[in-house]
């Protein structure tokens, strides 16, 4: 095969077989086939699109490019849970000891966040101590000892889903659905996971801003998941506005630690153990998702998610005392307030502009290696639909440094908007693909 080939054939709209799309990957993984040539490819890709097959032998080739766990000697499903990535999404925190409390194993590979919306390694790595750099070996031990491992991404996983993406991020071909369901399916499979829960953000704060664009995700995912043997469910939620109140890294663990204790924000717990009672649904454990909320809703309140949240981030080297007094954890110098102009009702809160801000005070990065300050961030003291007057506050702003403060203030204008009528209240989820039982 000759790669020039394969880049017209694509140019020109035609099909590309699976052994051509291997041949594709394997080779750009040995880095036998230059960046300029795969760029082409990529763009071939991003305007002709990819059909349902070529889509699935992409995500396989990706998925078998470095190291494939297998978690088939425990005897039960791993699970595993995906976000598309929003403001203040905190759920990760939350489920991931709900579901491993429930007996379930949940196995994540993890990232960290890039833009205006936040990673789940920084929020752990807010807690002193705590190592999300783990051997493969160890990660599978964690797992098969706790029910319950989140580690970053490695290079011995999908190498060439690194590879393609930091090609995609430097020319313009990003945004096409083949190829983030490529990218996110290849690394769920390569990490073992049997059941998978996809939570496709949509609104102003997420990566997808468009109904149908959420939804082709969702159901892309899940066509891919039937065709290579795993079970997977879809769930596209809102994001137009942050999740939870706390946007920012130990802002956000604190609220997952609230939450954990059954003080938290109602739309955080709900969220957590929906999506949990799928994953259990999906691993066997229960008869339906509602019998696996049920089971979940006992374990919050009754503390043993919370324990098992203590024994999975002692487990992996952090400071356990932090999590029984959060306020160990990072905080930060100065706090500024943001204050109602005007009584009224609150009818936006900008997703978008306050992930934008809280990564101005430098609680995520606008570019990969930045480093962040996990102290800062943004916390709202109202939701979308509460009544407020005149000089209430809007929200805290946590921060660090004067002129970076500035900066997320001057972003922040036009965040809240209020008006006389009560608006109509946002669904939390959207819908749900397939519908359960598939």
């Amino acid at each position: 095969m000759r790669v020039l080939d394969l880049i017209i054939k694509k140019r020109d709209g035609e099909n590309l077989t699976a052994e051509e799309i291997e041949f594709l990957i394997s080779e750009f993984t040995r880095d036998n086939i230059p960046d300029y040539q795969m760029s082409a490819f990529l763009m071939a890709v991003y305007f002709q699109g990819l059909n349902a097959k070529e889509t699935t032998a992409l995500t396989t080739a990706l998925a078998k490019s470095g190291e494939m766990i297998d978690f088939s000697s425990l005897g039960s499903v791993v699970a595993d849970k995906h976000s598309s990535g929003g403001v203040g999404d905190k759920v990760t925190l939350v489920l991931a000891p709900l579901v491993a409390a429930a007996g379930v194993p949940m196995a994540k590979i993890a990232g960290r966040g890039l833009g205006f919306t936040g990673g789940t390694i920084d929020k752990l790595e807010s807690i002193p101590g705590f190592s999300a750099r783990l051997p493969v070996e160890k990660f599978m031990e964690l797992v098969r000892e706790n029910n319950l491992a989140i580690m970053a991404q490695t290079e011995r996983l999908t190498p060439a889903d690194g590879k393609l993406y930091a090609l995609r991020d430097v020319t313009g071909t990003v945004e096409n659905i083949s190829l983030i369901a490529a990218s996110i399916m290849s690394k769920k499979i390569a990490a073992g996971a049997g059941a998978i829960l996809l939570d496709v953000k949509m609104g102003k704060g997420a990566f997808l801003q468009n109904r149908d664009e959420a939804f082709h995700l969702a159901e892309t995912m899940v066509r891919i998941g039937k065709e290579i043997d795993r079970r997977v469910v879809s769930v596209v939620t809102d994001m137009n506005q942050p999740l939870g109140l706390a946007v920012g890294n130990a802002l956000e663990l604190k609220e997952a630690l609230a939450v954990l204790r059954g003080e938290g924000p109602a739309d955080v717990e709900y969220l957590s153990i929906l999506l949990g009672g799928y994953l259990l649904a999906l691993a066997g454990k229960v008869r339906n998702p509602e019998e696996g909320q049920e089971v979940l809703s006992r374990l919050l309140k009754n503390g043993a998610a919370l324990e098992k949240f203590k024994q999975f981030v002692h487990s992996q080297g952090g400071d356990v005392s932090c999590l029984e007094d959060p306020a160990l954890l990072p905080e930060a110098k100065i706090i500024k307030t943001i204050k109602a102009s005007k009584s009224g009702y609150l009818h936006e809160i900008d997703a978008r502009k306050v992930g934008i801000a809280a990564t101005i005070l430098g609680a995520g990065r606008f570019v990969k290696n930045q480093a962040i300050d996990f102290s800062v961030g943004i916390v709202l003291n109202h939701k979308i639909g509460d009544m407020v007057s005149e000089d209430d506050i809007l929200a805290y702003i946590h921060a660090n440094n004067e002129e970076l403060l500035n900066s997320a203030l001057n972003e922040l204008a036009g965040t809240f908007t209020i008006a006389e009528e009560a608006p109509e209240p946002l669904p939390l989820v959207y819908g749900v693909i397939p519908p359960f039982p598939s």
